[in-house]
């Protein structure tokens, strides 16, 4: 057995000879004669170089991939060797230098796979740069082709100024021009030579058109010398037509026709201040245009408007001279602070003094009913202000409880424009011209001299800017009187801007007030005014009826827990109308907080419900109830239309009656009630969805109530 195994590692000595035998041919190769060591290592890698062009890539690496497997051979029966309990010294050494010659093999395998890329990379660099030649060569022509259609493009839209020149028409030239200088039969083969020709009579044309024009103003000075002479004779008619104009006075009252009243309110125009006139002008020019029930006048003593002027000062701010008479105050008797005294109330009263002259402007609803404003101006604090009165007409009783300050000065314009109550001045260096004089807030003169609404600035021409006025002037710091105050010149452009919309909206207002007077009346005496094509969206028996309407507080509506949400959001306000209704049917009663809008009906109003039936049930506690006020709060736009709004209130008010007898009569099938409520509507389904929602939903045509 022992004689079998050397054997066999003989012949495997001989394998791995025979095998390495290529490399050691290759490391004996390597000796040379008569040559140095670095011009050895030289030729030695260009001779690899040549050796790797010339070498099969995929048999090298099939090779690569038989000395990997002789190594990994090699590997484990080194690893076999080293398991076995008597250590073979000199085959494990033969396998070892086995491995070393492999990985020698490898090395320069490896080193021909470098060369092949490092060639690869080289051509690929080449054609790179020959692709990169081309296209530059590319782009050079291309911006020279550009280039020149540029120019060719310049040259084509090239424009002599002949060319703005209107020459007559070819054929009108050879009709019209003489043959010295059209020439024919020149020009009519030389465009050159045509257009020469046509531009000289162009000239000739202008020529004799200059001499015409000439003429013809010689002609038009005769002429206004002829006008002015006429002229001059109709002024001497003045005296003569004014005349005959006061002998036909009568005429003119009978015809209704007021020519020298007119004619007066013009000349007394002139008087007004500035702001007055844009309005006064502005007025007249849109009564005359767009609205015939409009009247514009003017009140007022003229002869105090022409001393006016130069007795309007600015009360005396001089600081040295108070603290004078303060010094002199206190060293004289007690009468001579009366006198002080005096002085400063004159000063005060100077402040808020009115131009003599004012501005009325009178609309007239439809139904005979007056809207008198009064416009002042104060000179001092250079601000228009507003006296308002109502006159109602015969048809409209203004007896009402709830109702009575509808009409009232101080709250029928309120909030005319959002925000704008009139309490304060449109001007904040009105605000430091009052402290001056220890007069405190403007609020508390608004009785004497009328309320400041900035829509009647904006009427006068007047925009009270931070900084600059909407043209881009700047503010004036001397208007009239000549202020410390900051006035705003008035200018025609903005009174004409807000002219239109202002009275659409002071008609409206008037239109409105009087519209909720009118339901107030009824409401009070327990009917619900309702009328017209509002009738037919609402069931012809409701159950429910109106028990009592009156007049709350806003402190009242404050302690209510389930009013509280809509004051915290701002939908309740102190300026508001707040009434309370309460509605009955049998034993059970529903009281309604209503509010009102000072803009009703663009802003339409808002219910507040609770219920007192078995127990108090409000839309904190109860979600039906919360349903019965989304009803009538949201969805109330599908009542009226735009002919209808001026019963907004009366619609609400009677689906709350409806949807109430609703409430009830779905409730019964769940709750014990009273026998006094019976089932009086269609209902085909008492309730839908998760939450149980009711039909408070009235559809006309079928009669029914449904769910939304």
């Amino acid at each position: 057995m022992s004689t079998m195994k050397t054997e066999m590692n003989a012949d495997k000595k001989k394998k791995r000879i025979l095998k390495t035998e290529p490399v050691i041919e290759q490391k004996k190769a390597k000796v040379h004669d008569g040559t140095s060591s670095k011009e050895y290592e030289v030729s030695l890698f260009h001779a690899e170089e040549e050796e790797a062009e010339k070498r099969n890539a995929e048999s090298d690496v099939e090779k690569f991939k038989a000395s990997c497997n002789e190594i990994r051979d090699a590997m484990q029966d080194i690893h076999t060797i080293k398991k076995k309990p008597k250590l073979d010294t000199e085959e494990m050494e033969v396998r070892k230098m086995d491995v070393c010659l492999q990985f020698a093999s490898l090395k320069k395998l490896n080193r021909l796979a470098h060369f092949r890329c490092r060639k690869a990379r080289e051509g690929t660099n080449e054609a790179k740069q020959r692709i990169e030649k081309y296209h530059l060569q590319l782009q050079n022509l291309l911006y020279e082709a550009m280039h020149l259609q540029k120019e060719i493009t310049k040259c084509l839209e090239f424009k002599s100024k002949h060319e703005e020149i209107e020459l007559v028409p070819t054929d009108d030239f050879y009709r019209d021009a003489p043959e010295d200088v059209s020439r024919q039969e020149v020009t009519g083969s030389d465009p050159h030579q045509q257009m020469l020709a046509r531009l000289e009579w162009e000239l000739e044309q202008r020529k004799q058109l200059a001499g015409k024009l000439k003429e013809a103003q010689t002609s038009r000075e005769k002429i206004s010398q002829e006008i002015q002479k006429k002229e001059d004779y109709l002024d001497t008619l003045q005296p003569k037509l004014s005349s005959i104009l006061e002998a036909t006075r009568p005429v003119q009252n009978y015809l209704k026709m007021p020519y020298d009243e007119v004619r007066e309110q013009q000349q007394t125009a002139r008087h007004l201040p500035l702001p007055l006139y844009v309005l006064y002008m502005q007025a007249s020019a849109y009564q005359q245009a767009c609205d015939k029930f409009l009247k514009v006048t003017i009140e007022g003593d003229v002869n105090a408007a022409k001393s006016f002027d130069l007795e309007v000062q600015e009360p005396d701010d001089d600081t040295d001279s108070d603290q004078d008479a303060e010094e002199q105050e206190k060293r004289n008797s007690k009468r001579r602070r009366k006198t002080v005294e005096s002085r400063l109330k004159e000063k005060q009263q100077r402040v808020i003094r009115k131009h003599p002259l004012s501005v009325i402007l009178e609309i007239t609803g439809k139904d005979g009913s007056v809207l008198l404003l009064t416009f002042w101006f104060l000179p001092i604090l250079h601000i228009i202000t507003v006296g308002v009165k109502v006159v109602a007409s015969k048809d409209v009783s203004t007896n009402s409880i709830t109702g009575g300050d509808l009409l009232s000065a101080h709250s029928v314009l309120d909030e005319l424009y959002p925000g704008d109550h009139g309490e304060t001045t449109p001007s904040p260096a009105n605000q430091y011209e009052l402290g001056r004089y220890g007069m405190g807030e403007f609020g508390q003169y608004v009785g004497m001299v009328g309320r400041p609404y900035m829509w009647a600035q904006w009427l006068g021409g007047l925009q009270f800017l931070s900084t600059a006025d909407s043209d881009g002037g700047g503010a004036s710091t001397s208007g009239a009187g000549g202020g410390c105050c900051v006035s705003v010149r008035a200018r025609t452009s903005v009174s004409a801007t807000y002219m239109q919309q202002t009275i659409k909206r002071l008609r409206q207002r008037l239109k409105s007030r009087l519209g909720l007077l009118r339901q107030l009346v009824s409401l009070e005496q327990g009917i619900v005014p309702l009328s017209g094509p509002l009738v037919k969206k609402f069931p012809a028996k409701v159950v429910s009826r109106l028990l009592s309407w009156k007049r709350v507080t806003y402190s009242d509506l404050e302690v209510l827990p389930h009013a509280r949400r809509l004051i915290d959001n701002g939908f309740v306000s102190r300026n508001d109308l707040l009434f309370c209704a309460v509605l009955e049917r049998g034993s059970a009663k529903l009281t309604a907080h209503v509010v009102v809008s000072v803009d009703y009906p663009e802003v339409a109003p808002l219910f507040l419900t609770s219920i007192a039936w078995q127990s108090l049930r409000t839309a904190l506690t109860d979600n039906h109830v919360k349903e019965l006020e989304e009803e009538v709060n949201l969805h109330h736009g599908e009542l009226v239309e735009d002919r209808g709004q001026d019963q907004l209130l009366a619609a609400q008010l009677v689906r709350l009656l409806v949807d109430f007898d609703v409430y009830l009569e779905t409730e019964v099938l769940d709750v014990s009630a009273p026998v006094e409520i019976p089932k009086e509507k269609v209902i085909p389904r008492v309730y839908r969805g998760p939450g149980r929602s009711k039909p408070y939903k009235y559809v006309p045509e079928l009669g029914v109530f449904t769910q939304r």
